[in-house]
């Protein structure tokens, strides 16, 4: 008697995925890693992961959750390899640092958090905030506290002192102070140790350094090279022995090719990288992450000439323009190619655009949304768990209206979004 009252009561506390199974009717499947979509399957997701991918549509049984998408197209969850979750430029952008309060910030990127989500992006890398709260995001998201997706933060950018992140560039000498490591300022091969080392400390899951110049920070060159190939090698080297992959935001070809011998994983941007540089990143293997969008948007902007500050303004006017022409010879050349739209420059919700400046400048449909799945999920050793709709993987899935590889447009419609095998929106007709 005892033991079947404890039975009872045992099963009463098993969760509700354990009566039955989410059926996920897909007309279309591109599940990452094939070469050609897959039509009419049934994804079968119980609890927070995929069990099986099932050719046709089989029938719910008792219990059995069914989600109709036979008039949509199934993916993985997307991917975006540069973000800011915290931010997103605006004409008082260079005043924030003043009038925004740590909260204010994460409030904001809660708010652009499940924004993205929305979009169709589950996963994303995030390359710098201030006052680390990336990674307070990803804690609270994490614990459920808030609905965004998975988020790999780099905490504080790493610049030499007037780089690119450097926080205190363009403010009055009387307020600039002397910031260091933990500020994520650096001089020297010691200073880079140090400043992954503190990164390591403040939860940090990967490493972010501004190899040159860049566009809106107020500060006049936008491509000279910022860090020494040694310091370059001392970041590296320190964040090997802490497990971190290390992303270089690099415009100049010379502060480019600093970064690929001094070791780095990614660079971000390239805008003017030459032949040699293209060579030396093919040589290292190193992975190529474009920001079109970002391009195109400061680029925009720059036609307003009460937009950005003045030192900004001729800087955004030509760089923007460039990435497409850089992207196309990257992608000519058989860079590894990662997706990254650089959003908190462009609007957060609108990466998916990218997708489409991919397309124009000569990356097949299907290349570039591996770009955005399987190709990160292995660059971020989690494969075995992301990147692909297969059995065993962590029920990421999104879906889009009609045939992304005919119209990639159709990803900028996410209408179902699954993380974990929680829907966070559903979109279909009733």
């Amino acid at each position: 008697m005892l033991k079947s009252t404890l039975a009872a009561a045992l099963a009463a506390l098993l969760p509700a995925a354990a009566g039955g199974a989410t059926l996920i009717q897909a007309g279309h499947l591109i599940d990452g890693v094939g070469n050609a979509p897959r039509a009419e399957v049934t994804i079968v997701v119980e609890g927070t992961e995929i069990r099986a991918v099932e050719k046709g549509y089989r029938a719910p049984a008792a219990g059995d959750t069914l989600i109709d998408l036979r008039d949509a197209t199934v993916l993985p969850g997307l991917w975006d390899m540069h973000v800011h979750l915290t931010s997103e430029y605006n004409r008082g952008s260079q005043l924030e640092p003043f009038t925004l309060n740590e909260g204010d910030i994460a409030l904001q990127g809660a708010f652009f958090a499940e924004r993205t989500l929305n979009a169709g992006f589950t996963t994303v890398r995030d390359l710098g905030a201030a006052m680390n709260t990336s990674i307070e995001l990803r804690n609270a998201i994490n614990k459920g506290l808030i609905r965004g997706p998975r988020i790999f933060a780099a905490g504080k950018a790493i610049a030499t002192t007037g780089g690119h992140a450097d926080p205190t560039n363009g403010w009055a000498q009387r307020l600039m102070g002397e910031p260091g490591p933990r500020d994520g300022v650096i001089n020297g091969p010691f200073n880079a140790a140090e400043a992954v080392r503190q990164r390591y400390k403040d939860g940090a899951d990967t490493i972010k350094i501004t190899a040159t110049g860049g566009v809106l920070s107020v500060a006049k060159n936008g491509l000279n090279p910022q860090f020494t190939e040694e310091e370059v090698r001392a970041v590296v080297a320190t964040a090997r022995d802490y497990g971190f992959k290390v992303a270089a935001h690099a415009h100049g070809a010379e502060g480019i090719k600093r970064a690929v011998r001094g070791g780095v994983d990614s660079i971000e941007h390239g805008t003017f990288m030459d032949d040699e540089a293209i060579r030396l990143m093919k040589e290292h293997g190193t992975y190529y992450v474009p920001t079109l969008s970002a391009g195109r948007w400061v680029a925009e902007r720059a036609q307003d000439p009460n937009f950005f500050p003045a030192l900004v303004r001729p800087k955004a006017a030509a760089i923007g323009p460039q990435l497409k022409d850089t992207f196309a010879r990257a992608y000519k050349a058989g860079l590894r190619i990662m997706f990254g739209t650089d959003t908190g420059v462009s609007a957060h919700g609108d990466n998916a655009k990218e997708f489409r400046y991919m397309v124009e400048a000569g990356m097949p449909p299907l290349e570039a949304i591996k770009s955005a799945t399987i190709v990160p999920a292995r660059f971020m050793e989690v494969a075995d768990r992301l990147g692909s709709v297969e059995a065993g993987k962590l029920a990421d899935l999104v879906a889009v209206p009609g045939d992304p590889l005919a119209d990639i447009g159709a990803l900028e419609r996410v209408r179902f979004v699954m993380k974990e095998g929680k829907v966070y929106k559903d979109l279909r007709q009733p």
